[in-house]
């Protein structure tokens, strides 16, 4: 029920609730929460200004207790706490809050580490120049004045803003069901927005764009990528990505630190800095030594303290992942049109803003014509007394009183009553010969004045120029240099950002055992050399492949029953030297069964076009595919087809236009082109490579650009060098030549590969022992040789495989 004229009239509850809640919705919308499109600012800012300028707090004047101006304000204007509205005071003289303070401060007023301010008590302020520019012109009646809360004073509804607030502070707010969050801008690019479209309304927001580049924070950082920029200038809504300010350097030890210098807007560096150290004590930032904070009054420097080995790179890239070192800002350009809230484009929010200036300037130019020729009134009232000063002089004399003299001098020479009262106040001084001169200056100074206020009021191209000028002078004296950077986004951060490429050894065990090290982790040996232990294997295991990439690369694994898989070189788990590794099986997306072992691991950048895949299999079949077919994320593709009985032994990539060499385990080698063999599909079988003996079997393929030498190892040890031109190009599928000479004591063909005498490689035996080897060491002899003993095997075992070490400017570090 509602009381309604003295009567008790029933109501719908329902209907009660929504009207009171929206009533209370829009006079939080209207005035509390959101600021206007004209000055860019809500009731309680506006009020502030107003009375500070009222209490005569301006920039040439001393500061005063910021108690007292919030008492004023609170007396006069603002109806509520007081805790509020110093609130407001202060958030409008943080230079890290707003892009062009408005309040000049005195005292504690806070801090980036979110300290508070200190007591209005003790904290002193005065407007700032650049607030002088908001008010300029307010007495001009450039703008409308209503009744404050109790009656008895009156305030504006807006501020003239002579530059354009909302754009160059910005402005955030929650308010009923909706919200804004608009950035702040650098003052002379949005000024010379607004200038440019004085001179053409019909811009859009991508003509405005070619002078606001985008939000410039007063915290400085790096704005990543247009996107979000150009969504918020278009639409009225975007996702800005903001990134901080960091330098790397290194210490007198030798470690390197990141420097942060700026950060995001409205981050919190001590919560920044709690929150990087509970993820060091969590273990997710492992490289992070020390940190502490170092600023000062000349600026932020807080300070990260890395390990000794650790990529400054790599832990920047993880700081931004898990920190708000880099942050979004999320914009929602809504303001205040007539009352009623909008979500604006640049352009229509610099239209407003122009819209306001016209006004602005229009009623200033009405007020100051209205001022001239109320004074040209007054001159021309004292010239015509000058005129007849004698007439003038009788009359008063013979008047009883003022009333009298006034009405006599009104009649008589038809002046108005205020012409009459001025002649009335003029001194004696007026009535020198000089006097009498200057007014008559005066009275043509005015005409020109009143003749130039008409035709600017009579030309809105005239009005225009007017505020371009005055918005040149604004920018002459107040705009300075862009603070926050604006730099192209490299996409979204990658797992593989967060990890430092970083060259490895991988391992692969007949049984399907997988591990990654560190190149280092293996030293160089002369030649005979007995090795490191590299793995503590089963007995019935061996190595059967080491081959050295990088952690960003992706690993290729073919099995022997044709299949394949792919994961990325830093998924597969790091171990010590002697460790065994972990099951391929057991890695992201491989699924290994049954009697299915791996036979080939292959590390690839990416699937160009162009490349192919080179396969062999044990029974001397080959094959040729393009490289992008086996670019799948599904798990398990057939890579070959295999004829019963046979295995895949190798698979290499290559350009499809060089010349393949394939080698047996009885010493026989066959070399041809690789255009003999035709592209096929992945689910193909091939062709034949290598007719081959009884009891023989391919186990080894190589490209002829690989290197100008056939190097080769028997399983007791003897190796050689031998020049590809001692090998002829025959045709596809023939028996080939000799390639090693082997012997009871040389054993079997091990293994072998093109490569350079410039090139390392590593020697595996059955027992897990690895050597590294320099190929140089190695001789170099003819087809039909032994070669020379490069590795002493243990009884019992003997040279299960080689591989080549491609990385020489690590060596040569080495």
């Amino acid at each position: 029920m509602t009381l309604l004229n003295g009567r008790i009239e029933p109501v719908e509850i329902e209907e009660e609730i929504q009207r009171s809640y929206l009533d209370y919705a829009m006079s939080v919308i209207v005035g509390r929460a959101l600021p206007d499109v004209r000055d860019g600012l809500k009731p309680v800012h506006r009020r502030i200004l107003w009375s500070m300028l009222e209490s005569g707090l301006r920039p040439d004047r001393p500061h005063r207790k910021a108690a007292w101006a919030v008492g004023e304000v609170v007396k006069k204007y603002h109806p509520h706490g007081l805790d509020a509205v110093y609130e407001a005071l202060v958030r409008m003289a943080q230079d890290f809050s707003l892009r062009y303070p408005l309040v000049d401060p005195h005292g504690n007023f806070g801090s980036v580490d979110g300290d508070p301010p200190a007591a209005m008590r003790y904290t002193e302020a005065r407007l700032a120049p650049i607030a002088l520019e908001v008010l300029r012109d307010i007495e001009a009646e450039t703008v409308d004045f209503v009744p404050n809360y109790d009656g008895h004073e009156q305030e504006p509804t807006v501020l003239p803003s002579r530059f354009p607030n909302l754009l160059v502070n910005g402005a955030g707010g929650i308010a009923v069901g909706m919200a804004t969050n608009i950035p702040p801008q650098n003052l002379g690019e949005v000024i010379d927005a607004v200038v440019h479209y004085l001179d053409h309304p019909e811009s859009k927001p991508k003509d405005l764009m070619k002078f606001i580049k985008g939000p410039d924070f007063p915290t400085g950082a790096a704005i990543l990528g247009k996107q979000g920029i150009t969504d918020a200038y278009t639409t009225g809504r975007g996702s800005i990505k903001v990134r901080a300010a960091t330098t790397i350097e290194e210490t007198a030890q030798g470690r390197q630190r990141i420097v942060v210098t700026e950060l995001p807007y409205q981050v919190n560096k001590a919560r920044l800095a709690e929150k990087i150290a509970e993820l060091v004590r969590a273990g997710k930032l492992k490289d992070i030594a020390d940190l502490r904070d170092e600023s000062n009054r000349q600026g932020m420097r807080l300070v990260i303290e890395l390990k000794r080995n650790a990529n400054p790179h790599v832990v920047l890239n993880q700081l931004f992942k898990h920190t708000q070192l880099q942050e979004s800002f999320g914009a929602i350009m809504l303001s205040l049109v007539d009352g009623v809230p909008r979500i604006l484009n640049l352009a229509e929010m610099v239209g407003y803003y122009a819209d306001h200036q016209v006004d602005v300037v229009t009623r200033r130019t009405q007020y100051e014509l209205k001022k001239a020729e109320e004074r040209d009134h007054i001159v021309q009232g004292l010239l015509i007394a000058l005129q007849h000063l004698d007439a003038v002089i009788k009359i008063i004399r013979g008047s009883r009183d003022a009333d009298e003299a006034r009405t006599k001098l009104m009649k008589q020479f038809k002046l108005s009553e205020i012409q009459a009262n001025h002649i009335l106040d003029m001194p004696l001084r007026r009535l020198t010969r000089l006097a009498r001169e200057e007014l008559e200056q005066e009275h043509k100074d005015l005409l020109a004045t009143i003749r130039r206020l008409k035709a600017l009021l009579k030309d809105p191209k005239k009005i225009r120029t007017v505020i371009k000028d005055e918005l040149a002078e604004i920018r002459k004296k107040h705009a300075d240099p862009r603070r926050t950077q604006l730099r192209p986004d490299a996409g979204e951060l990658d797992v593989e950002d967060l990890i430092a490429e970083e060259d490895v050894v991988i391992t692969v065990t007949r049984a399907g055992y997988v591990k990654r090290q560190p190149i280092d982790a293996f030293r160089r040996q002369g030649r005979g050399g007995r090795g490191v232990r590299g793995a503590n294997l089963k007995e019935e295991d061996v190595v059967s492949h080491v081959f050295t990439t990088t952690t960003h690369h992706w690993l290729l694994f073919f099995t022997t029953k044709g299949k394949v898989y792919r994961v990325k070189v830093h998924e597969v788990p790091e171990a010590g030297r002697t460790a065994r590794g972990l099951y391929a099986a057991n890695l992201p997306g491989v699924s290994i069964t049954g009697d299915e072992k791996v036979s080939t691991v292959i590390d690839l950048k990416d699937y160009d076009e162009g490349a192919y895949l080179f396969f062999a299999t044990k029974r001397g079949m080959v094959k040729k595919t393009p490289l992008p077919e086996y670019d799948s994320p599904r798990t398990g593709l057939t890579a070959v087809n295999l004829k019963p009985g046979d295995e895949l032994m190798d698979v290499l990539l290559t350009n499809g236009k060089d010349e393949m060499i394939l080698v047996s385990r009885k010493g026989q080698a066959i070399r041809f082109k690789e255009a003999l063999v035709r592209p096929m599909g992945r689910a193909t079988a091939g062709v034949i490579g290598m007719r081959l003996g009884e009891g023989d079997e391919v186990i080894a393929v190589g490209a002829a650009s690989a290197g100008e030498e056939l190097i080769s190892v028997t399983q007791q040890g003897y190796g050689k060098r031998t020049p590809l031109k001692e090998y002829p190009t025959k045709g596809r599928g023939g028996k080939g030549v000799i390639g090693h000479s082997l012997t009871k004591k040389t054993g079997l063909l091990a293994g072998a590969f093109v490569g350079s005498k410039d090139q390392d490689m590593f020697v595996i035996s059955s027992s897990g022992i690895v050597i590294r080897v320099a190929a140089g060491d190695i001789r170099r002899v003819g087809r039909a040789s032994q070669g020379v003993r490069t590795m002493r095997v243990e009884e019992g075992a003997h040279v299960v495989a080689l591989a080549p070490v491609i990385m020489q400017a690590e060596l040569e570090e080495e």
